[in-house]
């Protein structure tokens, strides 16, 4: 007699109520199995969970190499300014030492001339001894001519002398001195070659 009424009243029947109810089931078994794919039991029973790498850690791959690439390239770029400006400061100061060299090979000569004012031999020593001074703090020296043996990478041979007293090719006479700043060569020393 209910279910007479309840067809009357417009209800739904028994068998439609069972089929929602059956519907309702499928639905929330295929929910569950959908969101158990993800996960695999551990040993202690819990969840663990499959990680993929998504696009946010790919992203922040990407973004790592790219500061580990920007990095060396700031790096070899502070490398690459140090080292020209210290050969640029080299540059200078050898430009420099090589404007200067006449001027101190002038004081050489003035010197070995003969003088009868000793005041002014006096002050002229001092002048020659300041500007050496000053070529030895910027770190310029002086190249070995005078009885070493000849090389042509440091000495520029003018003339060859048959002499006996010096031996074969040994520096008897220098007519201008050789000078360098650490490795680098300034100016070659004008030299004879004995034979």
């Amino acid at each position: 007699m209910t279910d007479e009424i309840r067809d009357a009243d417009g209800c739904e029947d028994c068998e439609s109520v069972e089929e929602s109810s059956l519907h309702e089931e499928e639905t929330e078994s295929v929910f569950f199995s959908a969101e158990e794919e993800p996960f695999s039991e551990t040993d202690d029973g819990e969840p663990d969970i499959i990680e993929e790498p998504d696009a946010a850690e790919q992203a922040l791959q990407a973004a790592n190499e790219k500061y580990m690439r920007l990095f060396a390239e700031f790096d070899n770029f502070r490398k690459r300014t140090a080292k020209e400006k210290s050969e640029t400061y080299q540059d200078a100061v050898a430009k420099t030492v090589l404007a200067l060299l006449p001027a101190v090979d002038s004081f050489e000569r003035a010197m070995e001339a003969p003088c009868t004012d000793e005041a002014y031999r006096n002050g002229m020593e001092k002048i020659y001894q300041q500007m050496t001074s000053l070529l030895q703090k910027l770190g310029v020296e002086e190249i070995p001519a005078m009885n070493e043996s000849f090389d042509p990478k440091v000495h520029n041979a003018i003339r060859q002398v048959d002499d006996e007293n010096f031996g074969e090719s040994t520096v008897c006479e220098v007519y201008q001195k050789g000078y360098r700043l650490g490795d680098r060569l300034i100016r070659c020393a004008m030299v004879s070659v004995a034979n």
